[in-house]
């Protein structure tokens, strides 16, 4: 078997998704994407599916290692999520032909339902406590929500407050049976990081995410040691190597993004990482159905996973949803706030061809925003 063709597709509402093909008629799919930079990493594709064409699509481990290393320079978001998309299509082909789920050829599952969560409020959060009992009454146990909007370099006593008052009118909702994570998308600094975390510990935050921003990783150790609530990174973060430093660090949970870390290969090999230094595995997904089918397969088999981020009604999604590209939504109707075992092979969804063409054509061009303080200096988004 040879792969023959690859082709991207640019699909709204910010997603790439990538259809590698082969002699003997056997598709895969995968979604390589940087949120914003969609066309930059649909150029990446381009250059390495002149490396795949030709090649056995079955040797994943030995393209992985081509496709990462081949190159002098190495590294960075847009070449590892191109790899990360089509490190999926490899699998979704492998699973295939075997016939058999990408979990067990990954070893097999560990568990028979993984636990998702829902997103609640925007980029600037604001009324919470309806969305929430939405998500409680469709059946979720968790709920992640950002912590704040624009933050001052040092949060102000009122910044500092409205986070804080935000998460408790979260916790009054979820009551004390079901969980809320925060995520301060590196907006604070590290002395304001510290300061909202020993004021957040009495709610019991889940975790709170990207507590600073990943440049400033050498602050991790600090900030574990003086925060009683569990820290989570990862998003940002794209090889084991770059998560060794975090998780020497004493982070709680690693979070990385099956489109940009990699793909399924080095996903499962951050989280038997992560294993080893007692964290738990909660894979960055707010994206398409291609991304979160994978991160899926990952968990399924991943002793040490806590729990997976999903998309379904994210702020983001205005164009298309989860649900678009998919000829069959079976595998993402969650039960009581979890994704059932999936045993279809691959990666376990059929994707709706005929809607990613069309979508395709139609392309999209989003970006994200760009923030300014009150004196017009740049803040992080």
């Amino acid at each position: 078997m040879k792969i023959t063709r690859i082709e991207t597709f640019q699909v709204p509402p910010r997603w790439l998704f990538c259809r590698v093909e082969t002699d003997d008629g056997v598709v895969g799919w995968g979604e390589p994407v940087v949120e914003g930079r969609a066309e930059v990493v649909r150029a990446a594709v381009d250059v390495l599916a002149e490396y795949l064409v030709g090649q056995d699509p079955l040797r994943i481990q030995d393209h992985w290692q081509v496709l990462t290393k081949g190159g002098f320079y190495r590294g960075g978001p847009v070449l590892s999520s191109a790899v990360a998309g089509l490190d999926q299509a490899l699998w979704d082909i492998a699973g295939k032909t075997y016939g058999a789920p990408v979990h067990a050829l990954l070893g097999g599952p560990v568990r028979e339902r993984v636990r998702v969560y829902a997103w609640v409020g925007g980029d600037e959060p604001a009324e919470l406590s309806e969305q929430i009992a939405a998500q409680v009454e469709a059946g979720f146990t968790a709920v992640k929500m950002n912590g704040a909007g624009v933050t001052s370099p040092i949060a102000t006593a009122a910044e500092t407050a409205a986070v804080v008052d935000r998460v408790a009118a979260a916790r009054e909702v979820l009551g004390p049976g079901r969980d809320v994570a925060v995520d301060f998308h590196g907006r604070f600094t590290a002395a304001s990081a510290r300061r909202v975390l020993a004021e957040l510990a009495p709610l019991h935050p889940l975790f709170v995410e990207e507590p600073v921003l990943p440049e400033h990783g050498h602050l991790l150790p600090g900030l574990v040691e003086a925060s009683p609530v569990p820290l989570a990174t990862g998003e940002r973060l794209y090889s084991r190597a770059e998560f060794l430093p975090a998780l020497t660090a004493g982070i709680a949970v690693a979070q990385p993004d099956l489109s940009h870390a990699g793909g399924i290969t080095e996903v499962h090999r951050i989280a038997s990482l992560a294993d080893t230094y007692g964290a738990q595995l909660a894979p960055h997904c707010p994206l398409g159905p291609i991304a979160l089918a994978a991160s899926l397969q990952v968990a399924f088999a991943t002793p040490n996973f806590l729990i997976q981020e999903q998309s379904r009604g994210i702020h983001y999604n205005k164009d298309a949803d989860l649900l678009s590209y998919l000829a069959d939504p079976t595998p993402f109707r969650f039960v009581d706030g979890h994704a059932p075992r999936n045993d279809a092979p691959g990666l376990g969804i059929t994707v709706d061809e005929t809607a990613v063409r069309a979508a395709g054509r139609a392309g999209h061009a989003w970006r994200n925003p760009v923030w300014r303080h009150a004196d017009d200096s740049f803040a992080e988004w």
